[in-house]
């Protein structure tokens, strides 16, 4: 008997729809692709299979919501050819080298060429003139100390934002403002998001760019965008920081929502990840959470997936070994999940969140 790779977790109305109907995707109404930095290597085959196959002839609206790497992923999904802008993505990312310790400006020139060589020449207009996929990108705009720019200045910020987040989740509403950029449609349920003060602007083939430079604008590891077209100027920092694994209102529209993610929790902030008592769970009534199972993250080179540390503790010629070894791995998840649509063994793979 194969050990499962994949968990597949439903939240009770998700269960109760899914079990009637089997896993279609015609049933999903909005996608969500989190932060983590390079931990999505890890899932990259599941990503492959979702966007290039399970979603290859949507015939209905499918409203996607990504934040950093998250982000950068979705925007393979909405262009014409997903399979090349992926493989743009996959080589662009792992194949990028600090053989010394950069400047936050230097790790922006590097990134800025990723979403450069993702995109292409045509992707921008591709993904803004979807006839199905109504893309969103978050970024975080820094308030008060945050936006004076320098590293006291924002260390301060971000221990000031990490302390009076471990009191409330509301508070960072002092230190942030999230900022959803989308495709203007009426339709889009994450343009008048009020668990924390957000604002939408509408997402363009002239500022998705800077957009995704800015969702991907980790403090201290990259600089911040200063300008992006349609938006006032300001420092604009990496979405993850409101929005690490989302904790959002998940039921204005008709529809399940799918998250393929990188575990079966989810912590709603950037400064919730050590906060194990702070967890999503409510919103995820109607959500299916596609998640990598313990057996299969210990198959993984060095037992885990990706992370950003890996630039740290490995030489580069070791890393790109290592990520692209753990890409092609991940191939497992979407044999597994495609098992499951092809025998009709979801009754007795799903589980409740």
């Amino acid at each position: 008997m194969n050990v499962a790779s994949l968990r597949l977790i439903a939240g009770p109305k998700a269960y109760q729809t899914l079990s009637e109907s089997g896993l279609k995707p015609e049933l999903f109404s909005r996608m969500l692709a989190a932060s983590g930095g390079p931990k999505w290597i890890g899932i990259a085959g599941l990503d492959r299979y979702l966007f290039c196959e399970f979603f290859k002839d949507l015939s209905q609206p499918l409203h996607t919501l990504g934040a950093s790497s998250g982000a950068w992923r979705l925007a393979c999904l909405a262009q014409e050819n997903p399979q090349s802008a992926y493989d743009r993505l996959e080589e662009l990312y792992i194949g990028q080298r600090y053989d010394t310790k950069p400047t936050p400006v230097e790790v922006s020139q590097q990134v800025t060429g990723v979403i450069e060589g993702l995109l292409g020449s045509r992707g921008a207009d591709e993904i803004v003139s979807h006839s199905q996929i109504n893309s969103h990108y978050i970024a975080c705009q820094a308030r008060h100390i945050n936006r004076l720019g320098g590293q006291a200045p924002l260390a301060f910020g971000l221990a000031t934002a990490a302390m009076t987040n471990f009191v409330s989740r509301k508070s960072l509403a002092w230190h942030f403002k999230r900022c959803v950029f989308g495709v203007d449609k009426p339709s889009s349920p994450f343009a008048q998001l009020q668990d924390l003060p957000s604002q939408f602007y509408a997402l363009s083939n002239s500022n998705i760019h800077q957009v995704l430079l800015a969702t991907g604008s980790i403090p201290w590891v990259l600089a911040p965008v200063t300008q992006i077209e349609g938006a006032p100027k300001g420092h604009y920092y990496d979405g993850g920081i409101t929005d690490y694994h989302f904790d959002l209102p998940l039921n204005r529209n008709p529809g399940l929502t799918l998250y393929p993610h990188f575990y079966p929790k989810m912590s709603p902030g950037w400064f919730d990840k050590s906060l194990s008592w702070r967890l999503a769970k409510a919103n995820y009534d109607n959500a299916l959470i596609l998640a990598p199972t313990d057996a299969y993250l210990q198959s993984l080179p060095y037992g885990k997936l990706p992370d950003r540390e890996d630039f740290k503790r490995l030489d580069s010629d070791t890393r790109i070994k290592y990520w692209r070894k753990a890409a092609l791995m991940s191939q497992v998840l979407a044999d597994d999940l495609a098992d499951v649509i092809d025998k009709g063994t979801l009754p007795q793979r799903l589980e409740k969140l």
